[in-house]
């Protein structure tokens, strides 16, 4: 089924063309990814697409039926209410309709309806038809639902009755997503939906993106995000769409190996014209020849000549060098802590080493001091405990995510050559170019750019300092997914040894060659990439699994005296388990009871004999509330066992 199709769409800003020839078609259960450049118009094409901006001319076609939910990007919550209160907001329909419910119940148990027969008929049609439909549209469910989310993006240890206005703003932006999946609209339309999650909740949003029972277009930098939930990629070039079936990878691949056949085939159509055009060059005059070099110029002047295959913008291009190699031993940690005060410890216990051409990642729950712990290692923080020390030679390039290096009150040339007074301007201009900027764009304050500007700007500080030890904090920060991989090539290719921390998962498989998964009270290493480490920790959470159930059982078979205390616990625990379990089937077997007697007393209620009769009605219908109540405490009992 087509939820929406997007037929030769165009978009100008002023006499600038943003987008022109776009098609693209969403049908049900698509995941479809948005990818192109930085400024090629995916958002905008992303707020028409929702019906937040006109359009120039084409046509977006959509059932009227169809729903559609819009997440712009980093898009804050602004409400005065709760957090709980707040996402209650999107089932207010269904609590009005329960609402509605018990006041049909209690006039159904009026006995002056029972003279009207007609109307009597007609309330039990309507409360048969609502209560079905509050089933069906998860009346029962929707509380378990918001809690699913809530937890899924990391609000499992807030209060949820804490206001709104309270949460920073990278809170206030994954309740608003939380707010958008709750109201499960036909279309989902994300623009970086990844922003200001960790790693956790961005694979908590896989799993849910992946079961979501609508279509998903969504815009991410996160290529690792995408190769997990797309299946088609649409790319934005050039103001128009390509489509490409498969994932991120996929589409890398199909593009690569597209543009080589639309190159060879360009090519040999040039040789084929410079052929022909050589022949009616040498042979048009002369009478033998004449007619075969106009028949060759009729046959030229009918060729479909193709164009020339367009790559993409330019790249930035630089590598990585050191002026001079380190020691093997580049770094120790032993027992390392620190703290900004006396109560406790941002991390303690960080212990590993770094040799000569490692490439570590350190990964982590959000706030656990992955950045603290870089700036200790810089020599910007000083550690409350334990010992480091630097190997011989070490040289320390770092990149800070916030680019706080950065002077706002110079402009672009001066940034690098204030740091490089004896190089030339050519050589500074060369290499700003290398990061394109180019012309009057070295020019421009350094206050005035962008995220992305910024972040080129710092990689061409570091990589002009050849340092031979990288410390890098969220280097892809900011970057579009072209320059994401030039800097990867570059990082692959460097000499030196790396140190750094990154959400961007595909990023950490291309460059560590170990993980060093950082945790409040420790430190472990991993010798492999994000998979690798990934898998272990799967790994190791089901052997514990399996080590729990033995130890479980070896106790409960245990016949020692000095266990006796500890395996009469287990065995009243065990016997406590057994019987909620017992109490939970209980529970269920008397629900399904209670529902076929609901369902046997509608069928009567809807029988003309039954309905004429009214205290036979009035019987039916307060046994048909009493149950509903008992079938309602049942559920909560339920619920209740089962949290």
């Amino acid at each position: 089924m087509i939820l929406m199709q997007l037929n030769q769409l165009t978009k100008r800003f002023g006499a600038e063309l943003i987008l022109s020839n776009i098609k693209l078609e969403v049908q049900m259960n698509d995941r479809i990814a948005i990818v192109g450049r930085n400024g090629t118009g995916k958002s905008t094409l992303l707020k028409m697409m929702a019906g937040e901006m006109s359009y120039d001319s084409g046509d977006i076609f959509k059932p009227k039926e169809t729903t559609v939910g819009y997440l712009a990007q980093d898009t804050g919550l602004q409400s005065e209410e709760t957090i709980w209160n707040e996402m209650e907001k999107v089932f207010s329909h269904l609590k009005e309709l329960e609402d509605e419910l018990r006041t049909m119940e209690v006039n159904m148990a009026d006995p002056d309806l029972m003279d009207d027969p007609d109307r009597y008929q007609q309330l039990l049609s309507t409360y048969d038809r609502k209560q079905e439909y509050f089933k069906t549209a998860g009346g029962y469910q929707y509380e378990t639902e918001i809690k699913s989310v809530l937890n899924g993006l990391n609000f499992h240890n807030f209060d949820w009755n804490t206001p709104i206005t309270s949460l920073s703003g990278g809170q206030k932006t994954r309740l608003a997503l939380g707010k958008l999946l709750l109201t499960s609209p036909d279309v989902l339309i994300l623009d970086e939906p990844t922003n200001h999650l960790d790693i956790d909740t961005l694979s908590w949003l896989e799993g849910y993106l992946q079961g979501y029972k609508g279509a998903v277009v969504i815009v991410s930098h996160d290529r690792y995000f995408l190769d997990k939930i797309v299946n088609t990629v649409y790319e934005i070039a050039f103001q128009s769409s390509k489509k490409y079936p498969g994932n991120y990878s996929d589409y890398l691949k199909k593009k690569e190996a597209d543009f080589e056949i639309e190159m060879k085939h360009f090519e040999k159509q040039q040789e084929e014209i410079k052929r022909m055009e050589d022949f009616i060059q040498k042979n048009i005059v002369r009478a033998t020849t004449s007619k075969r070099a106009q028949s060759r110029r009729k046959q030229l002047e009918k060729m479909d000549k193709l164009e020339k295959p367009k790559d993409d913008n330019q790249s930035a291009k630089f590598s990585f060098q050191v002026s001079k190699k380190s020691g093997n031993d580049v770094l120790k940690l032993r027992e390392l802590g620190f703290k900004y005060n006396e109560d406790s410890y941002v991390f303690e216990n960080v212990s590993f080493d770094l040799n000569r051409g490692d490439s570590v990642a350190l990964v982590g729950p959000n706030g656990v001091g992955k950045t603290t712990l870089l700036k200790t290692i810089l020599g910007e923080l000083k550690a409350a405990k334990g010992d480091m020390k630097l190997g011989t030679n070490v040289q320390i390039g770092y990149y800070d995510q916030e680019q706080t290096k950065l002077n706002p009150k110079k402009n672009v040339l001066q940034e690098l050559w204030d740091d490089y007074p004896f190089k030339n301007e050519k050589d500074i201009r060369t290499v700003l170019g290398n990061f394109l900027f180019s012309g009057e764009d070295v020019l421009k304050p350094v206050s005035a750019l962008s995220g992305g500007e910024r972040a080129r700007l710092s990689l061409a500080k570091l990589m002009m300092l050849e340092a031979n030890f990288l410390v890098l904090d969220e280097p892809t920060n900011h970057l579009d997914l072209d320059s994401k991989e030039v800097l990867e090539a570059a990082l692959i290719d460097y000499p030196g040894t790396l140190l750094f921390v990154s959400h961007d998962r595909y990023f950490i498989n291309k460059i560590a060659t170990n993980v060093v998964e950082m945790l409040p009270e420790e430190t472990r290493l991993f010798l492999g990439d994000y998979d690798y480490y990934v898998n272990k920790k799967q790994e190791e959470y089901e052997l514990q699994q399996i080590e729990e159930a033995e130890r479980l059982e070896n106790e409960t078979q245990t016949k020692e005296p000095q266990a006796k205390n500890s395996f009469q616990e287990d065995k009243a625990v065990k016997r406590e388990e057994r019987k909620k379990n017992r109490r939970i089937a209980e529970i269920e077997e008397e629900i399904e009871e209670l529902e076929a007697k609901l369902e046997e007393i509608e069928e009567l209620l809807c029988d003309p004999e039954v309905y004429q009769d009214h205290e036979r009605s009035l019987e039916l219908t307060e046994s048909s509330t009493q149950t509903q109540q008992r079938v309602e405490k049942l559920m909560e009992e339920w619920e209740s066992l089962h949290e």
